[in-house]
């Protein structure tokens, strides 16, 4: 087999490959005289037909198999000989497929780029962290209590953190618009859900109450037929009610599982799962930062292969999000939408990957255990979730691969410049940044 390579241009390769014709036809007679033993002809008993009839009749059906076949085989032999890495699949060109002549084709591909790793040393990190106190402990308390919430009607006006039910019907020159109408809904007055002022204007009305509500779409809303336009809400309050937290008491705490020791043991569970949210949170905000860095320092030239397989795959996670069944077309969702942040997963991927193949990393069987034995802690049978892990090959390797990527960035904090910050509780665990509020 005769293979030649050509750089086209930036990472493109073509690849002209030439299989001698014994190959092929050496291929297809021994496929037709295998079908000889076995085909059905009317006027032959089987097994009995002449080779020169099978191949006057199935011939070139074979022929065509074979040469596919030969094709697609030819092409990974010749990536392995000129050990040559492709990034995505080939586009093949077919040349000479006479029969009696070598067989020539061309596989036009992308290979993967030389990652320059950049100076980890020249890298400077933040390191978040923080101590819990009694009155973070408080505080979470609190947002428990809120999480076990229950609401009472109450004849009062709606005050800030009520929950409103209402019908509403929105216009814009006295023209319903779309979105802007709902019956029966239920708001929690304070969630920042609605435009400005919706939620300011609830407060103080009663059940059975109707009346208009003059507001403004903010400039920056995301639909452009609203943005910065002048509308009026027609709302009717159906009922207000209050919320009603639980008691800080046995059956509050047996309700998250502490079923001895009172609020003294409740607390302590509260801590220990604050640390390891804190523990969490921390990491990954490092992590972010050290993907951050590497993306501001890296020139990388990137495969379109690449990109293209990791635009699929982040409009199948949106459609997953939403709610879209498997008929949905990823297709539907523009590339624009997601071009940057496939970009970005695409370069830190090649980063990363160069860096565990330059370190000779794997994953570490201790740091594996360590990881099953955090998430198994979390259940009320830890040792029946380790086992299931290790008994879940799919299941293991994911946390396997979990735990390379965080050697790798290990490695690099390791290089790199790291100062530690305490701040509040609080700060480490919010989010980098907030979600939009709904419109109306």
């Amino acid at each position: 087999m005769q293979v030649s390579i050509e750089t086209t241009q930036g990472l493109e390769r073509k690849m002209t490959i030439a299989v001698p014709s014994e190959r092929v036809e050496t291929a297809v007679n021994a496929r037709l005289q295998e079908a000889a033993g076995t085909v059905n002809l009317k006027g032959f008993r089987k097994g009995k037909v002449p080779f020169k009839v099978i191949k006057s009749r199935f011939g070139k059906s074979v022929r065509q198999d074979v040469v596919g076949e030969v094709i697609n085989q030819s092409y990974f032999d010749a990536l392995t000989q000129e050990k040559v890495k492709p990034a995505g699949q080939p586009n093949i060109e077919p040349g000479n497929l006479e029969e009696g002549a070598d067989l020539t084709f061309t596989a036009t591909f992308e290979v993967y780029p030389d990652v320059a790793l950049p100076d980890f040393s020249a890298l400077s990190i933040e390191r978040l962290g923080a101590d819990i106190g009694d009155s973070d402990i408080d505080e979470m308390v609190e947002t428990l209590r809120q999480q076990r919430q229950t609401w009472a009607v109450v004849e009062r006006a709606a005050a800030d953190k009520d929950r409103v039910n209402m019908d509403y019907n929105g216009k814009l020159d006295g023209e319903e618009f779309a979105g802007g109408k709902a019956a029966g809904t239920d708001l929690i007055l304070g969630s920042e859900r609605m435009i400005p002022g919706f939620e300011e204007g609830l407060i103080g009305k009663k059940a059975g109450e109707s009346f208009t509500l003059p507001l403004t779409f903010p400039a920056e809303y995301h639909s452009a037929e609203l943005a910065g336009k002048a509308v009026e809400f027609d709302i009717t309050v159906n009922s207000v009610s209050e919320q009603v937290l639980p008691a800080i008491d046995e059956e509050f705490f047996k309700s998250f599982g502490v079923e001895e020791g009172g609020e003294e043991a409740f607390r302590i569970e509260v801590s220990n799962n604050m640390t390891r949210e804190l523990k969490s949170a921390s990491r990954n905000k490092l992590k972010a930062q050290v993907m951050d860095k590497l993306i501001e320092v890296v020139d990388i030239q990137i495969p379109s292969a690449l990109i293209a397989a990791e635009l699929q795959q982040l409009k199948g996670q949106a459609l997953q999000q939403m709610g879209g069944g498997t008929n949905l077309d990823p297709s539907m969702l523009p590339d624009e939408l997601f071009a940057d942040q496939a970009k970005r997963r695409v370069t830190l991927g090649l980063v990363l990957g160069e860096v565990m193949q330059s370190q000779n990393m794997s994953a570490d069987p201790v740091r594996v255990r360590e990881s099953i034995e955090e998430l198994a802690a979390t259940y009320e049978s830890p040792e029946e979730v380790i086992n299931w892990y290790y008994g879940n090959q799919e299941q293991l390797s994911a946390i396997e691969s979990s735990v390379v990527e965080d050697q790798v960035f290990d490695y690099i904090l390791g290089e790199a410049k790291v100062a530690d910050k305490t701040v509040s509780y609080q700060e480490v665990i919010k989010p980098e940044s907030k979600q939009p509020a709904e419109g109306a």
